[in-house]
């Protein structure tokens, strides 16, 4: 009996986490969901452009050390 109840115990400990996290969450009215987007899409740029100058950076770099060999 003790090896089934430490197998369903945290079973149904996640069970309950999970109830009690639905009923927490919300859905979103208009107003949250265009600034989450809108930092999302500011996200994605900012991590775009740091992406852009780094291999912008890097490309003549790699050469130099490829183009040597």
């Amino acid at each position: 009996m003790d090896a089934i109840d430490s197998v369903v115990d945290p079973l149904r400990e996640f069970a309950k986490d999970s109830v009690r996290l639905v009923k927490r969450c919300h859905k979103p009215d208009r107003k949250e969901f265009t600034k989450v987007a809108f930092r999302t899409a500011i996200g994605f740029v900012v991590m775009g452009f740091v992406g852009f100058f780094v291999k912008l950076i890097f490309i003549p770099i790699n050469n130099i050390i490829v183009g040597s060999a």
